[in-house]
């Protein structure tokens, strides 16, 4: 994939650009692997068509967290020198006297992007972000003004975004996903999970103990009512138990990658209050290979998706561009690096067309009622037992 296929590509009428990976259990074929539990404890399971049949199968990463992962890849190419000059707001947590340091939350690291809480209780320049000159423009975003956007935050018009936490509230400009990843586990077999623990010390269930709201405990009476069995402070023998969610085994995994490109198509530039087509092919072009550099990036750092769930590709990620209706794909390869240029090769096209971004990280300071929030929120913490923190 080069430069001009991709512009080619953005700016005619091709649907797609999309790739589709096998992988395994990293402990090969028949290994457990562990999907996420939802409320409940549940696992998402559904049945697909797959080749004309109905197969059982289950959600091994969501659309939303694969979102995250690669918007993760290219926040730690950016801190590892990798990559350069894509923007990225920093709300910057250091040297407040935190219980526990935060450090750095950035727009790629926020659950909403630069429309997220985080930032716009944040300050640019003295002046609450969205007031700032800064914010302020975004709140003239929209699907025939992507410019503030572009310039701020482009991945927000990759993987989406919803202004609902600025000054229009739920009326806020909203940017459907352009790019779509999903990982699924196919023929799956939900299996079961066995716990259990000896205490070494052998504490009988019969020395009851009273808990107290600090986390502590003392030793209860012979007729204390409300003494509770020593496991609840963490001593004693645990029973072996089966759960039902332990777990599953699939034939496969697979990765599904879509790029929409009349998604990006949608999008309008204007500099100056004027639009061109070839300024909106440019940015659309920069959009495209923004997409494939997060893509290649989380490709080759890996599938380790949580506890007991790595995996493994079996091949290469390979990727089709959808052309024209009928005819076949057109497969092409490519490697983080030379994803990287090309990004590299776009912007700097987009910039002759007088369309450019932020290439330095700007620094958001948390305003005093942000931090103030989370300090508190972090004595509470430290001062909660922990099966109550989440109430």
């Amino acid at each position: 994939m080069n430069l001009d296929t991709l512009h080619k590509a953005v700016s005619g009428t091709a649907a797609a650009i999309r790739s589709r990976t096998r992988l395994q259990p990293a402990g090969g074929e028949g290994d457990k692997v562990f999907p996420p539990t939802y409320a409940g404890a549940v696992y998402a399971k559904e049945e697909r068509h797959i080749n004309g049949a109905k197969v059982p199968c289950v959600l091994l990463d969501s659309v939303q967290a694969q979102a995250n992962r690669l918007e993760e890849a290219l926040q730690r190419a950016l801190d590892s020198g990798i990559l350069s000059g894509v923007p990225v707001l920093n709300v910057d947590f250091t040297g407040l006297g935190l219980l526990d340091e935060v450090g750095r939350v950035s727009s790629l690291e926020a659950p909403h992007r630069i429309a997220d809480a985080i930032l716009r209780d944040s300050t640019h320049d003295g002046q609450p972000f969205r007031k700032s000159a800064l914010g302020k423009s975004l709140d003239q975003a929209s699907l025939q003004n992507a410019t503030p956007l572009y310039k701020l935050c482009p991945t927000a018009l990759v993987f989406g975004l919803w202004d609902s936490t600025g000054p229009k509230g739920g009326n806020g400009a909203k940017f459907q996903r352009a790019l779509v990843s999903e990982i699924i586990g196919v023929n799956a077999q939900i299996g079961v999970k066995t716990s259990s623990r000896i205490d070494p010390l052998a504490i009988r269930a019969a020395a009851k103990v009273l808990k107290k709201a600090d986390g502590n405990y003392e030793l209860a009476g012979d007729k204390a009512k409300d003494g509770v069995s020593p496991s609840e402070v963490n001593h004693g023998n645990i029973p072996p138990d089966i759960s039902a969610t332990g777990g599953a085994t699939v034939d496969f995994a697979e990765q599904t990658v879509v790029l929409s490109l009349p998604a990006l198509r949608k999008l309008r530039f204007p500099v100056d209050g004027k639009t061109t087509p070839e300024r909106d092919a440019a940015a659309r072009t920069v959009l495209a290979a923004l997409a494939l550099t997060a893509a290649a990036l989380a490709a080759e750092s890996g599938f380790d998706l949580r506890s007991r769930c790595l995996l493994w590709p079996t091949d290469a990620m390979k990727w089709q561009l959808l052309d024209k209706p009928g005819s076949v794909p057109t497969e092409f390869t490519l490697t983080a690096e030379a994803a990287i240029k090309l990004l590299a090769e776009a912007v700097a096209a987009a910039e002759k067309q007088g369309l450019t971004w932020q290439k330095e990280a700007v620094r958001l300071i948390p305003s005093p009622n942000l931090v103030a929030l989370l300090k508190r929120s972090q004595d509470i913490a430290a001062k909660t037992p922990a099966e109550s923190a989440a109430e």
